[in-house]
């Protein structure tokens, strides 16, 4: 399976030996492919139709999370549209390995919950702080007390009582439904934890259902279409309740009025189905590219469970999917092969590819699978590129590389943001107008690119 391998600053302390990078790579590739996945789904489909269950979906909510409030909201219509029976837990945030800034996590997902709610049809309060302790308690303490229909019928009212500060409504609700005693909150909080960890989750605002898992609003699109394929959608033919938004590239054009600048990686799956598709949208808008590739975190010694790990590379695989691009093909090029490509980083801007060498990369360690840690794989890399390998291969190594890395590090996590990738759109003046993580939210970037540019005119 995955290892994750933790290194400092530009030296490696765990770079997979060659034996080890190729089979972790192989068996990566594997997991993703298309046709493991049906009929991982049509084993689980056969076992439960054998065993006489219904389709059982599991939901997880984390009180003070911004999207599990986002997710609350759907699941009365989920569990009306769809002929399945909806289980719902309480968990707490993602620890340890698995969440290496849980502070800047919680505050993203408030900003971030805000951006989106309103594209999808729902509504979450601007709130820049964190709910009060008070509050978030009786909060979980009210749901912690509910059945699962009870669950689904009230915790949008209860988390609407929260995000608004309002806590006489909170209050007025625990007398309505009941409040769960301190022995009876700890032992739901467990019981949802183990059973999210047992299920191999680590985060709140998640769906399960046989064998795969669906985060928050974002995702619930494949599920809405796996119900489809599997005949138990009661309104066929009507749109989807959360269809994935589109990413609109027009028609306004930019005169060079808005920089959209893009934190990205060489050894994230998510900075590999995006990239090129962020290239497009900026071509297409016309708006200025900055281009600020990041050392990988696992490199700058920020570790991350297989859990983790695991999720991230199936999920983009199914994303990748949906959107036409070609990933799962995989070589990992943590360590040597990312460090190798970024020495050639500078050299390659000056001619003009800089940009070229990073979306060559990610295709070749993502898509085609090929081993980057070489210099057969390498110049394959260069030469996709546009550039000249016998040059190239005088500067593999060279150092100068790390400082620029670095301090678009600390710009991103200025912006409020650790990950990647990342966006930031800035207006002709340098102000923020927007700073998102996440590869699905290029449609938010369109949209607001198109936005200022309609009120420029």
């Amino acid at each position: 399976m995955v290892q994750q391998f933790k290194e400092q600053g530009g030296a490696s302390t765990m770079d997979p030996s060659p034996v080890r990078r190729w089979l972790q790579s192989k068996i990566m590739t594997h997991l993703v492919s298309p046709k493991r996945w049906q009929k991982k789904r049509d084993r689980f489909e056969k076992k439960r139709i054998n065993s006489g269950h219904r389709h059982v979906v599991e939901y997880f909510h984390q009180v003070d999370d911004g999207y599990s409030h986002l997710a609350a909201q759907c699941l009365a219509e989920l569990a009306q549209r769809y002929d399945i029976e909806l289980v719902c837990h309480l968990v707490t945030g993602p620890s340890g390995n698995n969440a290496p800034e849980p502070d800047l996590l919680l505050k993203l997902s408030r900003y971030d919950a805000h951006c989106v709610a309103s594209e999808y049809g729902l509504t979450f309060y601007e709130h820049p702080e964190p709910p009060s302790v008070e509050s978030t308690n009786l909060a979980v303490s009210i749901l912690a007390a509910q059945s699962d229909q009870s669950f689904i019928d009230n915790a949008v009212q209860i988390g609407d009582a929260l995000w608004s500060a309002d806590q006489a409504s909170l209050k007025n609700l625990a007398q309505q439904l009941s409040v769960a005693s301190a022995q009876q909150l700890a032992q739901r909080i467990e019981q949802g934890n183990v059973r999210r960890a047992q299920l191999g989750h680590y985060s709140g605002a998640m769906f399960y259902y046989g064998g795969e898992w669906y985060w928050g609003v974002d995702r619930l699109y494949h599920l809405e279409n796996r119900f489809a394929e599997l005949g138990i959608d009661r309104d066929i033919g009507k749109p989807l309740l959360m269809p994935r938004p589109t990413i609109d590239k027009g028609p306004v054009r930019d005169n060079g009025s808005l920089t959209l600048e893009f934190y990205a990686s060489l050894r994230s799956p998510y900075t590999a189905i995006v990239f090129d598709r962020v290239l497009e949208l900026a071509t297409t808008t016309g708006v200025n590219l900055e281009v600020r590739p990041v050392l990988p975190m696992v490199m700058r010694g920020v570790p991350a469970t297989q859990t983790k790990g695991m999720y991230i590379f199936a999920d983009a695989a199914r994303e990748a999917r949906e959107a036409g691009v070609d990933y799962g093909h995989f070589y990992d090029p943590i360590g040597d092969p990312a460090r190798r490509c970024y020495s050639l980083y500078p050299w390659a801007c000056e001619q003009g590819k800089g940009v070229q060498l990073l979306s060559a990369f990610l295709n070749c360690a993502f898509a085609k699978g090929i081993n980057t840690n070489t210099d057969r794989g390498l110049q394959q890399v260069v030469e996709q590129a546009g550039l000249d390998w016998q040059q190239a291969k005088t500067r593999v190594g060279q150092t100068g590389w790390e400082s620029l890395l670095e301090d678009n590090r600390l710009a991103m996590y200025k912006a409020g943001l650790w990950g990647v990738p990342s966006f930031r759109l800035l207006n002709k003046e340098g102000q923020q107008l927007l700073a998102l993580w996440g590869q699905d939210r290029l449609w938010l970037i369109a949209g607001e690119i198109q936005r200022q540019l309609k009120n420029g005119d």
